[in-house]
C-alpha cells in the first residue's frame, strides 16, 4: 500500500484515504457499502453534528463535521468507481450553483438586507430549475426532511404567493378547528379519518409556529427534554414516597405530575 502517515492530512488525503480503504486490498466493510446501505449513517452524522452546534461544543462539532465529511466522500467515491462523477465535480456543481444564485456578489443585482438575497436566491432557483409555478417549488422540498421541517417550507412557499393568512390569529383558528375535526374523528371511531386529521392538526400547529417565528422541529426537540426532565422528577418523588409507578392509578400519577410541574 503506498501510503505515508503525516503529522497532518488535508482535504486531498482523505479523497486519497477512501479510496484506499474501497479499492481492493482495502477494508471488506467499506467495499461492501453502496449508497442505500450507509443512507441511515450519512443521517445519523448529521444528526450528531447539528447536536454539537446545540451544544456549543466546538472540538465535538470539529470530529462530527469530519464524520460528515467522510459520507460525503464515500459517496463520491461510490460514484468515482462507477465512472459517474466525482468528488471534484461535486465542487465543481456547488461552486457554480453559489455563483448564479448570488447575482448581488458575483452579477448585476442588489441585495441591502438578508431578505432581499433570499429572494434573488429563490428567483434565481425557480428559473434554473424550470420551475414556473409555486405547486413545482413544493413539489421540490425533499421529502426525506423530517415532517416538520418540510411542513413549514411547503408553507412558506405557499405564503410567498399570497397564499397565507393574515396574521396569527388565523392560523390558530384553523388549529382549533382540525382539533375539532379530529375530536369527532375519534367519537366516530373512524380510523382512517383519526389519520388524516391528525395530519392537518400537525400541519395547523407548524403554521402556527411559523406566524410565531418559531422553529417547531426544536420547540418539540426541547418539549421532549422538558418531557423527560420532568418524568425523572416523578419517578425520584415515586420512589421517595414508596409508589410503584406500574401498579400506581392515574390519579396518582398526575398529582404526582402537577407538583413536580
Amino acid at each position: 500500500m503506498d501510503f505515508k502517515e503525516k503529522p497532518n492530512y488535508n482535504f486531498d488525503d482523505l479523497i486519497e484515504i477512501v479510496k484506499i480503504l474501497r479499492a481492493p486490498g482495502g477494508c471488506p466493510w467499506d467495499r461492501a457499502q453502496t449508497h442505500k446501505s450507509i443512507r441511515s449513517n450519512f443521517i445519523e452524522e448529521t444528526y450528531e453534528a447539528v447536536e454539537a452546534i446545540d451544544t456549543d461544543d466546538k472540538e465535538l462539532l470539529k470530529e462530527e463535521l469530519g464524520d460528515v465529511l467522510l459520507q460525503v466522500a464515500l459517496h463520491a467515491e461510490m460514484e468515482r468507481e462507477a465512472d459517474s462523477f466525482d468528488i471534484n465535480d461535486i465542487c465543481d456543481g456547488i461552486c457554480k450553483k453559489l455563483i448564479i444564485r448570488h447575482p448581488h456578489v458575483f452579477g448585476d443585482k442588489n441585495a441591502g438586507n438578508a431578505d432581499q438575497a433570499l429572494k434573488n436566491w429563490d428567483a434565481v432557483k425557480m428559473q434554473t430549475k424550470s420551475q414556473t409555478t409555486q405547486t413545482q417549488a413544493m413539489q421540490s422540498v425533499s421529502k426525506a426532511l423530517p415532517s416538520l421541517m418540510r411542513a413549514e417550507k411547503v408553507q412558506k412557499k405557499a405564503a410567498k404567493v399570497g397564499f397565507d393568512w393574515d396574521k396569527v390569529d388565523g392560523a390558530f383558528e384553523s388549529l382549533t378547528s382540525e382539533c375539532e375535526e379530529l375530536k369527532e374523528a375519534i367519537a366516530n371511531n373512524d380510523a382512517d379519518n383519526q389519520y388524516e386529521e391528525l395530519g392537518d392538526v400537525l400541519f395547523s400547529a407548524v403554521n402556527v409556529a411559523r406566524f410565531l417565528k418559531i422553529d417547531s422541529e426544536k420547540a418539540l426537540y426541547d418539549a421532549c427534554d422538558k418531557f423527560i426532565s420532568r418524568f425523572s422528577k416523578v419517578e425520584a418523588l415515586a420512589g421517595v414516597r414508596g409508589i410503584d409507578m406500574k401498579t400506581a392509578s392515574l390519579e396518582q400519577l398526575n398529582s404526582l405530575w402537577d407538583e413536580v410541574k
